[in-house]
């Protein structure tokens, strides 16, 4: 049993920081700096469901670590590590609620990644006008959550079968 997780982990940690790099190569052609697909929250949620949170907690930091050297630099390392662990904590606390779908839980988790990011951006920068952004962010933030939550559960109907 050990080794099938310790296989998950390493699998699902790739497919993150994959699904991250890619669509870092995907122009976003909207003027409101911050919105993202969120391609890599895919795994997140979908480890979240088919193991646990720990293993969800553990992929996404490690996700957000390797980026942060890989690709970003430290202000993306720092951005993307608040909306890490805001959404993360959401989620988790959703999950374990039991009275939201999966759709539900990704879409808060997507809003609430937005929310600490731009709260870091705020306190970054000292300014809160950036606090503007925020409503198109929220609707981002709605968007992407739902797409995620329902490529999610496809997913997890899959995994289980197979699994």
């Amino acid at each position: 049993m050990q080794n099938r997780k310790i296989a998950y982990y390493g699998l699902f940690s790739a497919l993150a920081l994959l699904m991250g790099y890619v669509e870092m190569m995907i122009p976003m052609p909207i003027a409101v700096p911050g919105i993202k697909l969120g391609l890599a929250n895919v795994v997140v949620v979908l480890t979240l469901y088919f193991m646990d949170a720990k293993s969800a907690a553990f992929i996404s930091l490690l996700r957000v670590l390797l980026s942060g050297l890989l690709f970003s630099g430290f202000s993306g390392f720092l951005y993307s590590m608040a909306g890490a662990i805001v959404s993360l904590i959401v989620m988790i606390l959703l999950q374990k609620i039991k009275k939201f779908s999966i759709i539900g839980v990704s879409i808060a988790g997507g809003v609430s990644h937005n929310v600490g990011q731009i709260l870091v951006a705020c306190a970054v920068v000292q300014n809160a006008k950036l606090l503007y952004y925020f409503p198109w962010l929220l609707v981002a933030g709605v968007v992407t959550g739902f797409l995620i939550g329902i490529i999610v559960q496809y997913c997890l109907g899959y995994l289980r079968r197979k699994f």
